[in-house]
């Protein structure tokens, strides 16, 4: 199963990379879109919890790479303090 990498420039500047056990992660973000924090953390955590679920249809469990991504996001979300506003941006996705 193909996984994607991606990359997201947070409020602050900081360019972190994510997984995604899937390509479904394609219908949820999208490179060089800007997301306001609450709809960014929504579309990724949908987008990760159908990779999960691709994973679990295909092998008969869920992924926890995708959710150990997902927790990771939102723990960074958390240390930022983010508002409404603020945006976060897709800047990378690549297939591995």
């Amino acid at each position: 199963m193909p996984s994607v990498n991606f990359t997201v420039k947070w409020p602050d500047g900081k360019l972190i990379q994510y997984y995604s056990p899937s390509t479904v992660i394609y219908e949820y973000l999208f490179i060089g879109q800007r997301y306001s924090s609450t709809q960014f953390l929504h579309q990724v955590e949908n987008g990760l919890l159908a990779a999960s679920e691709r994973v679990r249809a295909r092998y008969g469990f869920t992924c926890s790479s995708a959710m150990d991504n997902l927790a990771m996001i939102k723990s960074q979300a958390r240390v930022f303090g983010l508002n409404p506003e603020d945006q976060i941006e897709v800047i990378e996705m690549t297939n591995k």
